[in-house]
């Protein structure tokens, strides 16, 4: 076990540096078709989450770009209102909103669904960007570890709640989870909220992305039916306000070899705009490519066969009724 998880974290660092950087995206960069980015997205209602900072914030940005309707999920309202005018100055797009919620409540995230719901508009792309690396455990007001709240609870609780607004935009309708590459470091762990052991707020995130990865493929196996698409992708190592503060001496060490974030969010972007016969339902994404969900040897595939009694805990711990 202990030869194993080393082997992980070697083989990820070392695919990490490669392929994750600044360099890897100008690399990857050379086999981008330009006009895979020149479609538009006038009268389609784009929803994205954590969108005043970040990979977030450039997402927001690129989508209004192309003219698509941009509801901004946001927890601080100021930084939101600063965020979104930006936005709007930097496009020329005035179809750009701001919406506010905690994702760190579910009870937030329910009245923000219903609320968002009664204006009864179709939901063409929804982003499941915002996340949380916290080191230390942290217990909400509603007993969730903190990073399993916003990263797993909050996303899961969200997508499920808009189902028919993305069922309304069909086969158009597509759901982008924002993972990242610190899901190959661990496999699915039923101990959602870390309950065993020392808390580790590192492991913690990179368990939340991997469940990430893995209820995305679970929603486009549940759904395939419905014509909504489910991707997740890896926007590379960013130098996003996230990791500065959360990461530090990462952020550091990276220091001119991280990724701007507008070539973290590029991914995203892309498969907000391609064509669904293009895409892999469930997959992967990193740099307009399906990546792999697993590295060799790591022994971290087997693991994704206990989604459904995982997704069944989720949907319990979020008070949801039992999926059909």
């Amino acid at each position: 076990m202990f030869i194993q998880k080393a082997w992980r974290t070697a083989s990820f660092g070392l695919y990490g540096f490669t392929q994750f950087t600044k360099s890897g995206f100008l690399e990857h960069a050379k086999k981008f078709r330009e006009e895979d980015m020149q479609i538009r997205l006038d009268g389609k209602n784009c929803l994205v989450t954590g969108a005043n900072s970040g990979i977030g914030f450039a997402t927001a940005e690129g989508l209004a770009s192309h003219g698509a309707t941009v509801y901004m999920l946001c927890r601080n309202k100021e930084r939101g209102e600063a965020a979104l005018n930006q936005i709007r100055s930097k496009t020329g797009n005035e179809n750009v909103h701001l919406e506010i919620c905690d994702l760190s409540s579910i009870n937030e995230v329910k009245s923000f669904a219903a609320k968002f719901s009664s204006m009864d508009k179709s939901l063409h792309v929804l982003v499941n960007n915002a996340g949380l690396l916290e080191h230390k455990r942290e217990t909400t007001a509603e007993g969730l570890e903190l990073n399993f709240a916003v990263n797993v609870a909050a996303t899961y609780t969200l997508t499920e709640l808009v189902m028919p607004l993305l069922e309304k935009a069909a086969p158009d309708a597509r759901v982008i989870t924002v993972a990242s590459g610190g899901m190959y470091t661990e496999p699915l762990n039923k101990d959602l909220q870390f309950s065993e052991g020392n808390f580790d707020g590192t492991v913690q995130y990179a368990r939340n992305k991997r469940i990430q990865v893995a209820l995305t493929e679970w929603w486009a196996e549940k759904y395939s039916s419905k014509g909504v698409g489910f991707y997740s992708m890896h926007p590379g190592w960013a130098d996003t306000p996230g990791v500065a503060k959360s990461l530090p001496g990462f952020s550091e060490k990276l220091s001119g070899n991280l990724r701007s974030n507008d070539e973290g969010a590029d991914t995203v972007l892309w498969l907000a705009l391609q064509p669904k016969d293009k895409l892999s339902p469930g997959a992967f994404y990193f740099d307009r490519a399906e990546a792999p969900k697993h590295l060799k040897f790591a022994g971290t595939m087997s693991s994704h066969s206990q989604i459904n009694s995982i997704v069944d805990s989720i949907r319990s711990i979020c008070g949801l009724p039992a999926s059909g």
